[in-house]
């Protein structure tokens, strides 16, 4: 009987495990920045932290089965810089999704989103709710439209637009905030090119479906294989540039492909670096038509 019970544990145990949510969130909250007469409680800030740590990574937000170790790792440090009354805060917050690459101890960026008006209401005392099809609180919403961003990037980099249906989520999301939430500047079109409306805008887009399955390319088929083969990693990574390359004729101002280049340039130029001369050439080219500020950086690879 002893031995049967222990069993139903082990069960139990893996069962929890194998179901375990999908995302891992190490959040930072920076209010130090507020002037002094908005300065809040330490200890309301420290609730804050863990009320956002805890809904981003104690909520299930997919049907399927996550080992711990195979968990979506993200950073989101919000910087808190006003608060016009009580409770009420305005600031930024910056969103980065990773991803370890196969066979390497490498962990590379899937993106890097900086969301320019992160605007909410908390009190301490107030218990906030979250229903994904009605408005309740701009906070749970803000927080699971970031879920959905880090599923849409981490799946479509497993498999060829794995994260369509997150994108749906994350659109039913955006279409509600927008019609509910008095943060319009950040959910509306009317607004900064990078805000959430146009980064779903591009998500959306028939001009990006060859951005987003390149994504598949550069890291399934090419990061991935880089151990065994940088002569193929080098490759995939050139024909890569080259989609975003024509995509980026289509769409000039793109949300997506800054933001590729903003967390890519030194993978970029470690890849390449030792690619061949032709290779380096081509690729030298492009990147600094695509991403022409950084262009004395990528001079490493015509060194």
């Amino acid at each position: 009987m002893k031995t049967f019970f222990l069993s139903l544990v082990v069960i139990l145990i893996s069962t929890i495990q194998s179901q375990a949510q999908e995302l891992q969130f190490s959040v930072t909250l920076n209010h130090d920045q507020m002037v002094g007469s908005q300065k809040t409680d330490p200890q309301s800030m420290q609730q804050l932290q863990t009320y956002i740590s805890e809904f981003l990574n104690n909520q299930k937000w997919t049907n399927d089965a996550f080992k711990n170790e195979e968990k979506i790792k993200c950073k989101l440090i919000i910087n808190l810089l006003s608060s016009p009354a009580q409770g009420n805060y305005q600031g930024n917050a910056q969103l980065v999704i990773t991803r370890p690459v196969y066979n390497s101890n490498y962990e590379t960026v899937l993106f890097s989103y900086v969301d320019k008006k992160f605007n909410f209401n908390y009190l301490p005392t107030t218990q906030l709710f979250f229903n994904e099809n009605s408005y309740t609180e701009e906070l749970p919403y803000v927080l699971a439209f970031y879920a959905n961003i880090a599923l849409i990037f981490d799946y479509d980099s497993f498999s060829k637009l794995g994260g369509n249906p997150y994108i749906q989520k994350a659109q039913n999301l955006a279409n509600i905030a927008r019609n509910s939430s008095t943060n319009k500047g950040a959910w509306d079109m009317n607004s900064d090119t990078r805000n959430r409306y146009w980064l779903m805008e591009n998500l959306n887009s028939p001009q990006f479906v060859p951005f987003r399955e390149s994504m598949y390319t550069y890291y399934r088929q090419g990061l991935d294989v880089a151990t065994q083969s940088p002569a193929t990693t080098q490759t995939k990574v050139l024909e890569v540039l080259t989609t975003i390359k024509a995509i980026s004729q289509l769409r000039s101002t793109s949300i997506l492909i800054n933001s590729f280049f903003d967390a890519k340039s030194d993978e970029l130029v470690r890849i390449l670096m030792e690619a061949p001369a032709d290779q380096k050439q081509k690729a030298f080219t492009i990147i600094t038509s695509l991403d022409p500020t950084k262009t004395q950086f990528y001079q490493k690879l015509m060194m």
